[in-house]
């Protein structure tokens, strides 16, 4: 007879005392899906190669982690006693990339006759300084690493930056306002005045102001008479002066 309560697929064991555990109830979320993600690895190699099991950072994030919290997640699950970083690392290119490689403390294999778990996460005793120790390892950032986040982030915010053009120069014919020139074919004709209409159906032409009449040479002033005939009224009163003395 088959036993009713059989696992037909793979499966992970946990014991009841490490769930109950200080450090076990001071992991973050994404301790606990670094722990997972590790666990899941450790089942595709058939239970073998513990301590030699590489996870990329492409893994993680496909598991569910966000990228800014992967780091310190497994800063956070090695503290607490639950995983060991065997070997780190390293990015770049993809000839000389590396992931890290890992070692789940608790975890049975085939090998755990030879070399059982060792539990490390048993050495914390209280919630509070578990709680402590979590704190501490998320904060504790290798400098290194952040200056290459640093250099990375500001490359990557370069390239897709995109170039800000430069402002168009002003000259002074932009910036005065003229009006457009006017020339002899361009230049509407000046309308003319419309007149009025007379009663009779005909235009009414301006009066012109009205002159005195033109009564003659001999209305004009004596002097100006004078002038007309090229003399002067000295010479003709010297003329008068001497006809009369004669």
């Amino acid at each position: 007879m088959k036993r009713r309560n059989q696992i037909s697929g793979q499966f992970r064991a946990h014991t009841i005392e490490m769930i109950e555990s200080p450090a076990w109830g001071a992991l973050s979320l994404s301790g606990r899906r670094v722990i997972d993600r590790i666990e899941i690895e450790l089942a595709h190699h058939g239970g073998n190669d513990n301590g030699r099991l590489p996870v990329t950072f492409e893994d993680f994030i496909e598991y569910g982690i966000h990228h800014n919290a992967i780091a310190p997640a497994i800063r956070e699950a090695e503290a607490l006693g639950f995983i060991r970083v065997t070997e780190r690392g390293r990015g770049g290119n993809s000839e000389y990339r590396q992931p890290n490689k890992f070692f789940l403390t608790f975890a049975y294999g085939r090998g755990s006759h030879a070399s059982p778990p060792t539990h490390d996460w048993r050495k914390i005793k209280t919630l509070e300084e578990a709680e402590e120790i979590a704190r501490a390892a998320r904060n504790n950032k290798n400098a290194q690493a952040v200056q290459f986040a640093e250099r990375r982030a500001k490359k990557t915010k370069n390239q897709y930056r995109k170039p800000v053009a430069a402002p168009h120069p002003k000259t002074g014919s932009e910036n005065t306002k003229l009006p457009h020139p006017k020339t002899g074919s361009t230049a509407s004709p000046p309308k003319p005045v419309l007149l009025s209409i007379s009663r009779a159906g005909g235009p009414v032409y301006p009066e012109a102001n009205s002159t005195r009449s033109y009564a003659g040479y001999g209305s004009l002033p004596l002097e100006l008479r004078l002038l007309a005939l090229g003399l002067s009224s000295a010479k003709i009163f010297g003329l008068e002066k001497i006809g009369g003395a004669a």
